[in-house]
């Protein structure tokens, strides 16, 4: 468990999975996601129990909140490597109730000192919607910075959007 100011991450339970077979079937939580082709309540259980553990290259975390222990997101850093201490961050909230409280801000604070700190990564990368305003409000808030645009790579409503590749060193997080 790795506890941030008002949440803590913690390690998925397969019993979880019908939480994320919802927010991944919710239009409004996925947004500005990548969506993947849609799975049945049993697969998204038999991929929760067939998970590989956290490890180096991949630790993939529920953000629950502590005051009252709902689980209402997930965080991972993936892609990690070692020789380069590089690794990507994704993150959702998908419990809607919770939006616009700061416990996305709280959680990417708290992944990305445990990438810095335990994994010792040098540099945390994202990808991100030009027209998804919140999350980069909560990205540039925490201290990432725009590096580049990658041009129409995501296709929403019918029609293609940019990305702004963004990132973080070893030293800009903000508190």
């Amino acid at each position: 468990m790795v506890l941030g100011e008002g949440i803590e991450l913690r390690a998925l339970d397969p019993s979880e999975a019908d939480r994320l077979w919802r927010w991944n079937h919710d239009p409004d939580v996925l947004r500005w996601m990548q969506e993947n082709y849609p799975q049945s309540l049993a697969q998204v259980r038999k991929r929760l129990e067939e998970r590989a553990p956290n490890a180096y290259g991949e630790v993939l975390f529920g953000i629950q909140v502590r005051e009252d222990g709902e689980l209402i997101g997930l965080v991972r850093l993936r892609d990690a490597e070692p020789e380069t201490g590089c690794a990507e961050l994704d993150i959702y909230i998908g419990e809607k109730a919770y939006w616009g409280r700061g416990h996305a801000t709280d959680a990417m604070r708290t992944v990305c000192r445990y990438g810095f700190d335990r994994m010792r990564l040098h540099k945390i990368s994202l990808t991100v919607a030009t027209e998804n305003h919140s999350a980069r409000h909560v990205y540039e808030k925490v201290g990432f910075v725009e590096e580049g645009r990658l041009r129409q790579v995501f296709r929403r409503d019918g029609r293609w959007h940019d990305m702004f590749t963004m990132g973080l060193l070893e030293g800009e997080l903000r508190d």
